[in-house]
């Protein structure tokens, strides 16, 4: 059977891998696809310096609309992040008629709905598998193993620069800064480390497992994003001593009122599995209504982990370039026709137990105005906790485990701690969940 060529779009740390994987694992490959799958041409910046791959039999090339337009192209596969320059690339490649393999988040969330619509009438299949979690075949899972379930809520560890930074805080005992440095010079954190520490990039992976898990458009611009910037060595190790480490999660929930979308730092009982995936891995926890709960876990970023994901999705392409469009598992999971039009919430309407922090004057009668402003709110006590002085000796170190209730509630009890003239500064807050421990 004739084999698969393939157009690859950027040869850097995962594309080189991705032709490395191919070419080591050529006859593995073509047992499972039922045909060999091969780069026709591969375009890059610098074409004229060595690769630690054999590049005898691919075309090389500066343009990278040389390959999107190839004859003897059958799928094109996008490495080369960013949405502009890619978004115009995917879209002409899918007008050519050529399916498409892509590794980029930022891309499919943003303009996955545009892609899709675009790929349904040209009757090609776009396949992204890598573009969540690396390795891990987490879109595969909740796609298609778990499809008869209804999808309760996801939680993942889907960034490893953030999950490294908040493990080396926990275990040495570092300040957010120092830990940042430490990977910026480890090459976890780029030189700019926004998407990263900011949750921008968690952001754009959890638009994607919603939209799967759920069955709603992608809405990327309604995801709730908050980053680990403000989260101190400190309530590291109040977490730990209460009982919960804190993670930088993306969680996506269906409720009564619509779908919960929101990347956070978020404190969870250090008995849950995700609790205790450390270091730059990552994780993504599964409720589904007749499995129950699933974790997969693996390493999220990397050359040959992410270089796994495209080849395999290289391989369903094989697979299914005789079959019927009709035939074809749905980009998003469910039938075009069949996506709902379920709300994002926003995040004043969530619910969740909160953790709260706060610098309080060593006088008495303020944390009973505390309680009365909570109470006030509707909003419970499960734990509060009065630590040793600051070195100033001005203020006590205040720690307060909150009930479930709605943010909205949270946000107004909040405002009114802060104004009080004997509570320092800003209120901590990090959200809580228990993830079904």
């Amino acid at each position: 059977m004739k084999s698969v060529k393939v157009g690859l779009l950027g040869l850097g740390t995962v594309g080189g891998a991705t032709v490395s994987v191919l070419q080591r694992n050529a006859e593995e490959i073509q047992r499972r696809a039922g045909r060999g799958i091969e780069i026709a041409i591969a375009a890059a910046r610098d074409v004229s310096k060595p690769y630690s791959f054999d590049t005898s039999s691919i075309e090389l090339s500066t343009d990278l609309q040389v390959v999107v337009d190839h004859p003897d192209v059958d799928v094109v596969v996008e490495l080369i992040g960013g949405t502009d320059a890619a978004l115009e690339l995917v879209l002409q490649a899918i007008d050519n008629g050529k399916h498409v393999v892509t590794a980029n988040k930022a891309l499919i969330a943003k303009h996955g709905n545009e892609i899709f619509a675009a790929a349904q009438d040209k009757g090609v299949m776009v396949v992204f598998e890598a573009a969540v979690a690396g390795g891990i075949p987490i879109i595969k899972a909740i796609r298609e193993g778990l499809a008869g379930n209804q999808i309760e809520w996801l939680a993942g560890i889907i960034n490893g620069t953030g999950n490294f930074i908040l493990t080396e805080m926990r275990d040495n005992g570092s300040d957010f800064a120092d830990v940042l440095a430490e990977a910026q010079r480890l090459g976890y954190a780029e030189a700019d480390p926004t998407f990263d520490v900011e949750g921008i990039d968690a952001a754009h992976k959890l638009t994607i497992l919603a939209s799967i898990a759920f069955g709603i458009p992608l809405q990327f611009e309604k995801c709730y994003t908050e980053g680990i910037g403000h989260i101190t060595r400190d309530d590291v190790e109040y977490a730990e001593a209460l009982g919960y480490r804190i993670k930088h999660l993306g969680v996506a929930r269906r409720t009564e009122k619509g779908i919960e979308l929101r990347v956070h730092p978020t404190m969870i009982p250090e008995r849950c599995l995700i609790a205790n995936v450390d270091g730059v891995m990552n994780a993504v926890l599964v409720k589904g209504d007749a499995v129950g709960p699933t974790l997969y876990y693996g390493a999220g970023a990397g050359g040959e982990p992410t270089a796994s994901a495209v080849v395999a999705d290289l391989v369903d392409v094989a697979r299914m370039l005789t079959a019927n469009p009709e035939n074809r598992v749905p980009h998003l999971a469910f039938q075009p026709d069949g996506l709902a039009d379920i709300p994002v919430l926003p995040i004043e309407e969530i619910e969740t137990a909160y953790y709260l922090r706060m610098g309080v004057s060593d006088k008495p009668g303020v944390l009973a105005e505390v309680i009365r402003i909570l109470a006030g709110q509707g909003i419970g006590i499960e734990v509060m906790l009065q630590k040793e002085p600051n070195d100033d000796a001005l203020t006590v170190p205040v720690i307060i485990i909150s009930h479930c209730v709605c943010e909205g509630q949270m946000d107004a009890a909040i405002g009114r701690i802060e104004a009080l003239d004997a509570i320092q500064g800003k209120v901590t807050r990090i959200r809580l969940e228990t993830l079904d421990a």
